[in-house]
């Protein structure tokens, strides 16, 4: 079985354009600190996601307090927010864990 880090990578300010701007899939990214409870229960969510979904759909994950200049460009204002990126730009947003099947319900559209 895959591994969250394996299936999830880390992204910063420095690496977001390319990692995350410049993909060629849909990048599910995950904003998230250390110190966030509901951001460790989405951990096994994401994971198991990022492994079933990995032809649709990549998901990277970036430490708020580490990369403060891309939390501020995105107006990330709670942890976990969740931002779905195409084609470099932003297309939807949701704040706070779920449930595996709720999150794969509301990332249809995207997964489409």
């Amino acid at each position: 079985m895959t591994t969250y880090a394996e299936s999830v990578a880390e992204v910063t300010d420095e690496d977001f354009g390319t990692e995350v701007l410049g993909a060629g899939l849909p990048v599910l990214v995950k904003f998230t600190a250390e110190w966030c409870g509901p951001c460790r229960q989405l951990k096994p969510v994401l994971g198991a996601i990022a492994s079933e979904e990995a032809e649709r759909l990549r998901i990277v994950e970036i430490d708020v307090d580490r990369n403060p200049e891309t939390t501020m460009k995105y107006g990330v204002l709670a942890t976990p927010t969740l931002m779905v990126f195409k084609a470099g730009e932003p297309v939807k947003s949701i704040v706070g864990a779920r449930p595996k099947r709720r999150l794969l319900a509301e990332l249809e559209d995207v997964l489409a």
